[in-house]
């Protein structure tokens, strides 16, 4: 992947993260609402003026148009699970926020994305036919659960 195409990639998640946590404060900005027949327009119009809310529909927008740049440029087997840094990043950023709690069970729940690497150190894609070696930092917390699969 060229420095580009990962720039592309990563814009269009962190993008995406922003407009999460933009249509968060909005929606906290609004407050608790449901819809009716009778509320309809006044709370669509409370939700489609509120300053928070434009600007994640604003991320939105341009975090398509930058994840379509990016998948004319990457494989979205490569793209896609990079969304999970945006899982990341909106977790810790609510919690500065918001607020929001940040347990060990939601930790783990993010903690459980995967990771992949479809290149080895030298930067050539990895071929079931050869050997590698996987080096881990020696304080890994080894407590948790690790996984590693491998497919040919």
């Amino acid at each position: 992947m060229s420095a580009l195409s990962f720039s592309l990639v990563l814009a269009g998640v962190l993008l995406n993260a922003a407009a999460q946590l933009l249509l968060k404060a909005g929606t906290n900005a609004v407050g608790h609402f449901e819809f009716s027949a009778g509320n309809i327009v006044p709370v669509g119009l409370r939700l489609a003026l509120e300053p928070f809310i434009l600007g994640g529909v604003a991320c939105y927008v341009v975090s398509l148009v930058v994840w379509i740049m990016a998948l004319s440029r990457v494989e979205v087997s490569m793209a896609y699970p990079m969304l999970s840094i945006g899982y990341v990043i909106n977790a810790v950023a609510a919690w500065y926020l918001f607020g929001e709690s940040l347990t060990a069970l939601r930790l783990t729940g993010i903690g459980s994305q995967y990771l992949i690497a479809m290149r080895g150190g030298d930067g050539e894609f990895l071929d079931g036919g050869r050997s590698y070696r996987l080096t881990l930092p020696a304080d890994i917390p080894q407590s948790r659960f690790w996984s590693v699969i491998l497919y040919d």
